[in-house]
């Protein structure tokens, strides 16, 4: 393959290495898509800090990185670290069938994405063709022109899945290699699904992993959605969900992030059937020198829908952390109701907060709000607590899990809530009797 262009862009080690990994596909459409995505990561360049979505995450160290392919598992996994049945398990960035599980989930087709793109039949997986904007680059075109593993998950017209699916990513690999996967979760007419999205390491975790994943819910579909990040504190992630609700669609979600050296999320949720709903809460607790990188869109495209973002962020020691949240209510979204809060603490004096929420009204009568806040425990509080003979830091460990409780209590699910609590990061572990 002749050298891509790269104009505008600085020197990237990281670049380089991504695109020496580009393979020849049979399939000469999927091959394009490939081929254009790549081309488009060079010729945007990797991110620097001058740009101002990319303002305070550590680019300049992560550019000189160089990542090799992933070749494949390293250990076997034990059962016991495992969420239950059903399941969807990945090890390394490849599916892992000796612990996936599914066969409780009728009304559910799996399809490992690897089988999808040697169909011949382009609409399985013409969602792998979707352009991005130069925006967006270079990390979801990267994810076009290199992912080769995933999974779509398409939930029937009616079907109502009462067992939480599982769907889990280990890393145990100590080799400094990078991953791709791409996924499609689709909730079809009247149908629900709650979904938990792990992702650890066990043991040292050196590489770094891109997921991208669609969500597409069509009228009256409902799916809670819980994602869960406690990667290896040398591990780099970069995660995007963008997801698209019809009329009378719901979707609710909450994302716990506590690991990686630096993760970077990014939600885009479009609203665009009248009556959608969307309901997204985080918590981020950044610790060490890591670096926790939120960016959150919701847009609202259509009338009367409806949005609550509840984000909350803690960060100690010399770590970061970066929200940005956005609404927009689009021309002719009218009656719409949105609503953002992000509240921040500060945990020590090295740490950093930055946030920035945003708010875009071009529809009439609609209600939106926004409030951000950058803070440290209450003094008082604290006092208070210390006063009745608890340690300082039993105290600060109290003060700190009332300021995120509210996040994860927006989950209003007691079984589900129940569920997540052993898979929770050890940061966040509470007494259950305290937890529910």
């Amino acid at each position: 393959m002749p050298a891509l262009p790269r104009a505008h862009a600085e020197m990237s080690s990281f670049l380089d290495s991504q695109a020496a990994q580009l393979t020849q596909h049979a399939n000469s459409v999927l091959q394009a898509w490939r081929e254009n995505a790549l081309a488009q990561a060079m010729r945007v360049g990797f991110p620097h800090n001058k740009l101002e979505r990319w303002k305070y995450a550590p680019m300049r160290a992560l550019a000189t990185k160089s990542y090799s392919a992933v070749v494949g598992e390293t250990d076997s996994i034990d059962v016991a670290q495992l969420p239950p049945a059903p399941r969807i398990v990945f090890v390394n960035g490849h599916l892992n069938t000796e612990h996936t599980d599914t066969r409780e989930l009728n009304g559910v087709q799996v399809h490992a994405l690897a089988d999808v793109l040697q169909s011949k039949d382009e609409r399985r997986y013409n969602f792998f063709g979707r352009l991005f904007s130069d925006l967006d680059a270079p990390f979801a075109s990267l994810n076009t022109a290199l992912a080769e593993h995933g999974v779509l998950i398409e939930v029937a017209e009616q079907c109502v899945i009462e067992t939480p699916l599982h769907l889990v990513f280990i890393n145990n690999s100590q080799a400094q290699s990078g991953q791709y996967l791409r996924h499609l979760i689709e909730c079809r007419e009247h149908s629900q699904l709650r979904l938990i999205e792990h992702h650890f390491s066990l043991g040292e975790n050196t590489g770094m992993n891109n997921h991208l994943m669609h969500v597409h819910l069509k009228p009256h579909a409902q799916l809670t959605h819980i994602r869960i990040q406690r990667e290896a504190p040398q591990a780099i992630q970069f995660s995007r969900s963008d997801a698209v609700l019809a009329w009378h669609a719901k979707y609710q979600r909450l994302d716990i992030e506590t690991g990686a050296h630096f993760s970077r999320h990014e939600l885009n949720i479009d609203l665009q059937g009248e009556h959608a709903q969307a309901r997204a809460a985080g918590v981020l607790w950044s610790t060490g020198n890591s670096t926790l990188d939120t960016r959150l869109v919701v847009r609202h495209q259509a009338p009367n829908t409806e949005c609550k973002l509840l984000w909350r962020g803690l960060a100690d020691d010399k770590a970061r952390v970066n929200f940005y949240g956005g609404i927009s209510i689009e021309k002719g979204a009218d009656g719409a109701n949105a609503a953002l809060s992000n509240k921040n603490l500060l945990l020590s004096k090295q740490a950093q907060i930055n946030t920035q929420p945003a708010l875009e009204i071009y529809a009439d009568e609609v209600k939106a709000a926004h409030g951000a806040t950058v803070g440290q425990l209450d003094a008082a509080a604290l006092f208070y607590l210390r006063s009745r003979g608890l340690p300082k830091e039993q105290a600060e460990k109290l003060l700190s899990q009332a300021f995120y409780a509210e996040a994860l209590d927006s989950i209003n699910d007691e079984s589900l809530t129940t569920q997540i609590l052993p898979y929770l990061p050890q940061i966040l572990q509470r007494e259950q009797d305290n937890f529910v």
